[in-house]
């Protein structure tokens, strides 16, 4: 049973994202503030930042700083699943949700409503094989991430319904919106049934909710573009054609070769990458300099111009 009332005052068939046409790159930014977000707002770029950036530890809370040029770009939010996956292996038990994220599903979703992001993500559990290396791992990890959106969604119901008591529906949505749903898995077969395990979810809170526009895919980082069953191709092949009618994606951390053939696929929203600042990093190392905040600004710049002119080729018929 639905758990909508037509009656109450609640907002109907909302939407949880708003997208620009086209391929859309993001610039992952690894703060929450200081020279890297100035960098980003200066050159217009769409940012990601994770949520993680934003926990104090010490105090059990999420801060965001009274002055950031991230509050003037364009900036998703991720709910950095792989960050709490990585904290919960080395410290074990989180108080947070699921025993894994050290933040509580109302921290997050009063932090990601107030924050000024564009959208943010459900919490979500990465399949990375470092993360989760049997298949019964990450069978656990696709249903627990279902699972994730269902608490997340009634944390989202609950503050709205109470809001209905005293605003309009537009102010009520403005203040809470739904959160981007994410798709988890190893192989093609996994994110199909996550897919499904999703739209079940989703599907039980409609018409409060319409149907995604946006849904990210997780777990696609540093991963093979071309493996048979669980390269970024193999995946995406496997979901086309499958999502909820005008649905679109964005992809977590692709590579940025993969760009000319994604730019083909309308259905492909959005990407995003830290790669420049792992390159810089890596360029520091072998040539014995320090990296510093000037060189990393440099190779934001280099990368997300090398991004654009992949995106301005020419479009040819693409099959996956």
């Amino acid at each position: 049973m639905t758990p909508f009332r037509q009656n109450d005052g609640m907002p109907v068939g909302q939407c949880n994202a708003n997208l620009p046409a086209g391929l859309q790159m993001r610039v992952g930014i690894p703060h929450k503030g200081g020279r890297l977000a100035f960098h980003a707002f200066e050159r217009g770029y769409p940012a990601m930042v994770s949520a993680n950036a934003f926990w104090n530890p010490a105090k059990g809370q999420f801060l965001m700083p009274e002055a950031t040029d991230l509050t003037e770009c364009d900036f998703a939010l991720d709910s950095a699943g792989f960050m709490a996956m990585r904290l919960w292996q080395a410290k074990g038990m989180q108080p947070g949700m699921a025993g894994i994220f050290p933040w509580s599903y109302s921290q997050y979703v009063d932090f990601a409503s107030q924050s000024g992001a564009a959208w943010y993500t459900q919490p979500d559990l990465c399949c990375e094989p470092e993360i989760a290396g049997r298949q019964d791992v990450v069978d656990y990890r696709v249903n627990a991430t279902a699972t994730l959106l269902e608490g997340t969604l009634r944390m989202v119901y609950g503050w709205q319904e109470q809001l209905a008591a005293s605003c309009n529906a537009r102010t009520i949505v403005n203040m809470l919106p739904p959160p981007v749903p994410v798709l988890q898995g190893w192989s093609a077969s996994d994110y199909l049934r996550s897919l499904d395990l999703m739209m079940q979810v989703w599907e039980r809170w409609q018409p409060w909710l319409a149907p995604p526009i946006l849904i990210g895919v997780g777990s696609v980082c540093r991963r093979s573009l071309t493996h048979p069953t669980h390269g970024l191709y193999a995946i995406l092949a496997a979901l086309e054609g499958k999502l909820p009618k005008g649905a679109r994606v964005h992809l977590f951390g692709v590579k940025g070769c993969s760009l000319d053939r994604l730019q083909h696929l309308d259905w492909v929203a959005s990407v995003d990458s830290m790669a420049w600042d792992f390159g810089a990093r890596m360029c520091a190392v072998k040539s014995g300099y320090s990296n510093t905040l000037a060189r990393r600004s440099e190779a934001m710049t280099g990368w997300m111009d090398r991004a654009a002119q992949q995106l301005r080729q020419p479009q040819h018929a693409l099959q996956l």
